[in-house]
């Protein structure tokens, strides 16, 4: 019998310095390139790139809000 398994793997791709400022801390804000992989039983299924915003000072990350 299979043992249904899948797990998510995240690896950093690239960093870079994004325009603005933390509304917490008022530090730089810092742009993060993620690639995601799913995996069922071993075989990779797909692979969606995210950019993740994080502040150098205080290391929260931020969220943007698109109205």
């Amino acid at each position: 019998m299979c043992s249904l398994l899948c797990c998510k793997e995240e690896k950093e791709v690239g960093r870079h310095q994004a325009s603005g400022e933390c509304p917490y801390c008022g530090g730089k804000v810092e742009a993060v390139d993620v690639a995601i992989q799913w995996r069922f039983c071993f075989l990779p299924l797909c692979f969606p790139f995210k950019r993740k915003y994080f502040c150098t000072l205080c290391s929260r990350r931020l969220v943007l809000d698109n109205y």
